[in-house]
């Protein structure tokens, strides 16, 4: 058997065993991703990487994964798709006293389950090939992903700046495997947004700035996710009841009738993360919080940021007194930073106070304008 004949049966089988493996789509591509590079350059030069200094700090490396792994001649890039039951159903979205949880963290942290499947790929391309160097990626490394993918025709990159597949939406995550084999690479596919601009103007936060490019400082999931510290002022009414990332640009977006449930276990909704109520997580000390979130996407955020999350959350919440005893408890054994969201929640309740009666009305009024009243 020739080189090209028996990569090309390499490449057939390394499709097989990944379906195997649980994944839900495969491609292969070569690593050459010098076009990006300066697109890449000039969202960092416009800051819209935030506080995220990871994505400056290796410069182009992130395109370049050849640099990455020496050696490297393909990627293998991999799709899992993690849609839960009854995700697309928005209730909690509307209820403002439950707070709204990203769904790809409503279940088990998805990072290792996806990265020990890669190994066991690697480890049985190495049963085929002896002299392999491989290895495996789940956000663990400057690497451009989504334009692996992009390449390796498993989806292509929406105006959301998400991987879009035609058969699965954006539900799901990516991973991949670096590999030094001359693997026959997979043939890209048609973009398919065409003229629908959804997930730009459903943004409550106007963070994709123009299609394809998305202003972290402004996103909802890098607010209550990435970013430390204090919110900023302008976004908080905006964020609404998001606890814990952003799905809108998702869940407007057509592509995403098709998306279809995940058979995975671990993806499923814990009970105590899929709708919860906000009152009920603003009660949970730190050391509930990280015995509830062993296990999930939610822990890496901390105690303190997923307070301030709710802080904000409740203050977009309707009118409630129990609210307001609730943040102003809170204010005796918590920090600074969360203080600050707290007053600002309290705030914005105290705007929202329900009128007693008319006479409570008109006396509230006539305060307002510095005026006697004359009951």
């Amino acid at each position: 058997m020739n080189n090209d004949a028996f990569y090309q049966q390499l490449a057939d089988q390394i499709k097989i065993w990944a379906l195997e493996l649980g994944f839900a789509d495969i491609g292969i591509c070569d690593t050459d991703l010098s076009r990006h590079e300066e697109t890449f350059l000039k969202w960092i030069d416009n800051g819209y990487h935030g506080e995220m200094d990871y994505m400056a700090r290796h410069g182009l490396m992130k395109a370049r994964p050849h640099e990455l792994l020496p050696g490297t001649l393909r990627a293998i890039s991999v799709r899992l798709d993690y849609l839960p039951p009854e995700a697309l159903i928005v209730s909690t979205m509307g209820d403002s006293n439950a707070g709204y949880i990203s769904r790809y963290a409503t279940g088990r942290d998805y990072h290792k389950m996806m990265r020990n499947r890669l190994k066991k790929l690697q480890q049985k391309i190495e049963t085929q090939v002896s002299d392999l160097i491989a290895r495996p990626f789940v956000d663990s490394a400057p690497i451009m992903e989504r334009q692996l993918a992009e390449k390796a025709g498993v989806g292509w990159v929406g105006k959301n700046s998400l991987i879009l597949n035609k058969d699965a939406g954006s539900f799901f995550f990516l991973g991949e495997l670096l590999v030094n084999l001359p693997l026959p690479v997979s043939a890209p596919v048609e973009e398919r947004c065409e003229k629908c601009v959804a997930c730009l103007t459903i943004c409550p936060t106007g963070a994709i700035v123009e299609p394809y490019v998305v202003d972290s400082r402004r996103c909802i999931s890098y607010l209550t996710i990435e970013k430390f510290g204090a919110i900023p002022i302008e976004f908080r009414e905006a964020i609404g009841n998001r606890i814990y990332g952003c799905d809108d640009c998702q869940l407007i977006c057509p592509w995403n009738k098709m998306a279809e449930v995940s058979n995975e276990d671990d993806f499923k909704p814990r009970k105590d993360i899929h709708s919860p109520q906000l009152l009920d997580l603003f009660g949970w000390t730190e050391e509930f919080f990280l015995k509830n979130t062993e296990g999930s996407a939610i822990r890496r955020i901390g105690h303190e940021r997923w307070l301030r999350n709710i802080a904000v959350a409740l203050g977009n919440a309707d009118y409630d007194e129990n609210i307001v005893m609730a943040l102003e408890a809170k204010k005796e054994v918590t920090s600074e930073m969360v203080n600050e969201h707290i007053d600002w929640a309290l705030t914005q309740q105290m705007k929202k106070t329900p009128r007693v009666d008319r006479k409570t009305d008109r006396l509230l009024k006539a305060v307002e304008r510095g005026m006697p009243n004359h009951s």
